[in-house]
């Protein structure tokens, strides 16, 4: 019979969010970029362990608020000054005052948009399936224990290497988890 399991990753097992914190910071050095760190609560300091930027996904809901901006006063500008231009007692086509309110709300709602998408994006989601969430040992990520997972895509991963890593960084059970 063959065997066409593959491996997703090594999952470590810590104790104290002190032990992942200090893991986090072992593998951060390794120079390893294919990994994460789970834990029950947030950890203060762990994005700071983990060399995590600031996300981008402001950016997104930036450019998704101008869009709305623009899109908004485009849209009146065209639609009173082309679509349907009616003068009412001399006042001008366009004026930059009365569109604000549908020039607000498109903000508002592109810049919703922008921040939702890129998150999605940027977490690469929809993610419909997840190895780690058959792994029976993991449901512990909801309780009291924390782990770090080193997936085996990363192209610093060799087995014995990172086994080694993690045990040096005081991890109390590791295990393979299957794809």
């Amino acid at each position: 019979m063959i065997n066409d399991i593959q491996a997703y990753g090594l999952l470590a097992e810590f104790h104290t969010p002190a032990d992942a914190m200090h893991a986090a910071e072992k593998v951060r050095d390794a120079g390893f970029t294919r990994w994460d760190v789970h834990t029950p609560f947030p950890v203060h300091g762990m994005d700071e362990a983990m060399g995590l930027k600031d996300s981008k996904v402001g950016w997104f809901s930036f450019l998704g608020g101008s869009t709305g901006f623009t899109l908004g006063y485009l849209m009146i500008w065209f639609m009173n000054s082309y679509n349907y231009p009616i003068v009412v007692g001399g006042k001008p086509l366009m004026s930059p005052m009365f569109p604000f309110p549908v020039v607000y709300e498109m903000t508002i709602l592109l810049s919703a948009f922008g921040a939702i998408f890129g998150m999605l994006f940027m977490n690469r989601l929809p993610k419909l399936y997840h190895p780690l969430l058959k792994n029976c040992r993991f449901k512990g990520a909801t309780h009291d224990k924390f782990y770090v997972i080193i997936e085996t895509a990363d192209p610093r991963y060799s087995d014995a290497g990172t086994r080694e890593l993690l045990e040096s960084a005081g991890c109390k059970h590791m295990e393979t988890v299957e794809d």
